[in-house]
């Protein structure tokens, strides 16, 4: 195996471990988008059963946003290559996030919509965890994007539990940058693409994105820097509420 596979799949149980994400006899609903974080998740949670000594269902469950694409029968094919029961839930939240009446912020209305789609389903099929693809970038760039634009310190949580928990959020990728989990994508040839949106590479993420991609090119400590901030937090030198 080599180095760069061993270490993304060690980084990944290392999450896994120190946030208390996995339990014996959780039923965990696999959000499964199509690209290529959430197709890496799925991959490596469900190639971890085999070797671990707790069990945990799967159940990878794709919200088709209503774009003209041919994804779903890609992903269909890729559940059914692992004997995975899935479930494709239809709908046309994408096109109505996107729609003339929804100008002012298409990615908060879809982001939306589909959350609630999946704490929906997750009720229907008994799971009790729903794992999300979101990685070390998504972490950073959400800690920032909630600074610049909702005037707010806070960011995605590994383990986040709802509902009274009956439902918890879990992110094993956590650990895990986006540039590793593309190259693992690719050389695994899982069949990740494009979701179709509109509006993709346009966000206010993407802004985020290249101003970090930028500062890196100055000094390459900053990502982990700020990663690495977000748990070394000291309370007496912020400032109260107003």
């Amino acid at each position: 195996m080599a180095y760069w596979e061993k270490e993304i799949r060690s980084l990944m149980g290392k999450a896994i471990h120190r946030y208390g994400l996995i339990e014996d006899g959780d039923c965990i609903l696999v959000g499964v988008s199509g690209g290529k974080d959430s197709l890496t998740l799925l991959h490596l949670l469900h190639e971890r059963k085999k070797r671990v000594p707790i069990h945990y269902e799967l159940m990878p469950v794709h919200v088709d946003l209503g774009f003209d694409n041919s994804r779903v029968e890609i992903l269909k094919d890729f559940f059914e290559s692992r004997d995975l029961p899935y479930h494709v839930e239809y709908t046309n939240i994408g096109k109505r996030a996107n729609s003339e009446e929804n100008t002012e912020n298409p990615c908060f209305l879809c982001s939306w919509e589909r959350r609630k789609r999946l704490f929906h389903l997750a009720h229907q099929f008994h799971c009790n965890k729903i794992a999300l693809g979101h990685h070390k970038d998504d972490i950073i760039e959400t800690f920032l994007m909630n600074i610049f634009y909702s005037a707010e310190i806070s960011t995605m949580l590994p383990f986040q539990t709802l509902f009274k928990g009956k439902i918890t959020l879990i992110r094993p990728l956590v650990l895990i940058e986006e540039k590793r989990i593309e190259r693992f994508a690719t050389m695994m040839n899982l069949p990740f693409g494009p979701s179709g949106c509109p509006v993709s590479g346009k966000t206010k993420r993407k802004e985020v994105k290249e101003l970090i991609e930028n500062l890196e090119k100055k000094n390459k400590k900053v990502k982990g820097n700020i990663f690495r901030a977000l748990s070394n937090i000291k309370i007496d030198y912020l400032l109260g509420k107003p």
